[in-house]
């Protein structure tokens, strides 16, 4: 995790460029999910179709940020924000809910091998060029946000230290139960 503001102190000021998706949601598992799709469908919209690699990463990023949302951040009647900005060469996606007491930790802890869920933060961590936590601005609460770098096909991503190849195989197990599978679902 890096810090909470640039090195300068000043937040990033939008470009004329910039595209921008603001919802709000209700802080339930099924405003999580209609948040997951609707980013998918806005990064489809801004020219990043649904099979690239970049709206499958940003799509399972929102995932796990707005289920984190609901199930740590969640305030009884009281709904989630997500912000998602494409601007020139960078996405970011910010989920902000109502409940400043419950801070995500600085580095994703290790888990269980055999617990059922949190893996969360390893996926944000592995996935996001960046990301953090800063207070929510003029009322109680967190944004939880996360970068994401777009880069030309010609240059590769920058390397990082891989998890240990347990946590790998963890990783994607989580990821194939986040995405879905129409011909897997049970009929009505």
């Amino acid at each position: 995790m890096k810090s909470a503001t640039p090195p300068n102190g000043h937040m990033p000021q939008p470009s004329a460029l910039e595209r921008a998706f603001i919802m709000r949601f209700t802080s339930t598992p099924r405003g999580a999910r209609l948040a997951r799709r609707l980013v998918s469908h806005r990064l489809n919209d801004w020219g990043h179709p649904y099979t690239t690699p970049v709206n499958e990463t940003l799509t399972l990023i929102t995932a796990e940020l707005t289920a984190n949302a609901v199930r740590h951040g969640h305030v009884p009647g009281r709904d989630f924000h997500l912000h998602l900005t494409l601007a020139e060469d960078v996405v970011r996606i910010e989920v902000t809910d109502t409940r400043a007491e419950k801070q995500p930790p600085s580095s994703p802890p290790a888990t269980d091998s055999l617990s059922e869920s949190g893996r969360g933060l390893l996926l944000v961590a592995a996935l996001a060029d960046d990301w953090g936590v800063t207070p929510r601005r003029a009322a109680p609460g967190k944004t939880v946000w996360a970068q994401l770098h777009l880069r030309q096909q010609c240059h590769p991503r920058t390397q990082r230290v891989a998890p240990e190849p347990t946590d790998v195989d963890l990783l994607l197990a989580t990821a194939s139960l986040l995405r879905d599978h129409l011909g897997s679902r049970p009929a009505s």
